[in-house]
């Protein structure tokens, strides 16, 4: 696994700073798949049996900002969720603590208001605990299979759904990853299957038109280099309309 070491030393960091409130910490994302890549970011979950203190969680952002230098392009993506959440899953989820790159510049700016606020429901842990289950690495603690309960499959779908929807309203900023959403997306409506995001193109490529053939390769090609894919917005377009609409007929298909 890439950044191996980094992510033994953030384990250790919590370890201390949580204490006998740690319940355990699990790998998810590409990582987990075992399909990184210098680009990726690193997901991981923070499973407590209460809601970590106000100090314990300046402590873990705290962790994250003294580490982001050595952190892949996209940084660290966490979530602290308490395991009575993980166990009698809940939908959306509540989480008591999140950090992504995205938040760097507001724990720099007022760590303390950070930690009082960022708490809430997220409907992408449905997702995360899925992948847990599937393919997810103990960094730290309890085994997967004592902490984490059923996920509803209706409740994965959704939640995978909702952000392919979201990556397409960006599609122009980030193609890479609005159209490898679409193709898992595609493959849990059709098949039900959990899969990455490298692991959704090689399935849509053996099912796609030939016509969309070349895209698709080269979308894959642009995720594992870290680079943007050379494709025009229109054809863009029309590859993330071909998966929407099948994606469309697929949920007709089931109701």
């Amino acid at each position: 696994m890439l950044y191996q070491t980094l992510m033994e030393q953030i384990t250790n960091q919590y370890v201390k700073i949580l204490k006998d409130n740690l319940i355990g910490i699990y790998l998810h994302g590409s990582a987990a798949f075992g399909c990184e890549n210098p680009s990726s970011d690193l997901d991981f979950l923070v499973v407590t049996r209460d809601e970590p203190s106000q100090q314990q969680k300046e402590a873990m952002i705290q962790t994250l900002l003294e580490y982001n230098h050595a952190a892949p392009e996209k940084g660290f993506e966490m979530s602290a969720v308490l395991l009575h959440d993980c166990q009698c899953f809940p939908y959306p989820t509540p989480y008591q603590l999140h950090y992504s790159k995205m938040y760097l510049e507001s724990c720099q700016r007022d760590l303390t208001a950070y930690c009082e606020t960022m708490n809430g429901v997220d409907y992408d842990l449905a997702a995360h605990f899925t992948v847990i289950k599937q393919v997810g690495i103990v960094l730290y603690g309890t085994p997967v299979e004592k902490v984490f309960g059923e996920v509803p499959w209706h409740c994965y779908l959704d939640s995978i759904q909702r952000d392919a929807l979201d990556a397409v309203q960006e599609l122009g900023q980030n193609p890479t990853y609005a159209i490898l959403n679409l193709c898992r997306v595609w493959a849990a409506c059709r098949e039900k299957k959990v899969l990455s995001k490298a692991q959704g193109a090689d399935w849509a490529m053996c099912r796609l038109p030939a016509e969309y053939l070349p895209m698709i390769k080269t979308v894959k090609q642009a995720y594992l280099t870290g680079k943007q894919p050379q494709i025009c917005k229109t054809d863009l377009q029309k590859l993330a309309g071909f998966f929407l609409q099948q994606i469309h007929v697929e949920n007709q298909c089931t109701k």
